[in-house]
């Protein structure tokens, strides 16, 4: 059985793996990070989004094996050690962008690598297109796209235009 070894979270891990294990398995079975949801089995739902690198993957849609040596962030290691929540956890949290929570972590791991993407800031039209890839069956997405933009301005330092227009 191939060995893939990881960082996850900052952490080294060296796990045992079917050449057919997806991501996702490896992270809620073999290292108990459940925060990664699988929502549809079909990667339309984007509940199982994490980072690679700098990227934001849809963990369902991955081989393990693919990722020999990569470093991944789940949502379980956004926050600062003393706790301290990530600007969009935060966000999210404070404009009440969520309700039942089954997508919020894949949610916030995507909205996270679209800002980062557009570090001159974003429009709701640009925040709306980039969630795309992210279903929330629960809100209208009205608060999501506020959090997004809030959380944008901490993380980029600036203040964008829907946030001048929600004042």
């Amino acid at each position: 059985m191939p060995q893939v070894s990881l960082t996850v979270n900052g952490k080294s891990h060296t796990v045992d793996v079917e050449g057919r294990t997806l991501l996702v398995e490896v992270l809620r079975e073999k290292l108990r990070l459940t925060g990664t949801h699988v929502g549809c089995d079909t990667s339309q739902c984007g509940a199982c989004v994490v980072q690679v690198g700098e990227d934001s993957v849809k963990a369902c849609t991955i081989l393990a094996v693919q990722l020999d040596g990569a470093e991944i962030t789940t949502i379980e290691g956004l926050a600062a050690a003393d706790g301290t929540l990530h600007p969009m956890q935060e966000a999210f949290r404070e404009y009440h962008a969520l309700q039942c929570g089954f997508c919020t972590p894949g949610m916030v791991m995507s909205a996270i690598d679209l800002v980062k993407k557009h570090p001159s800031g974003l429009s709701e039209q640009e925040i709306r297109e980039g969630l795309e890839g992210n279903i929330c069956r629960c809100t209208g997405y009205h608060n999501i796209v506020k959090a997004i933009a809030a959380a944008a301005e901490v993380m980029n330092g600036k203040r964008s235009e829907l946030a001048r227009a929600a004042e």
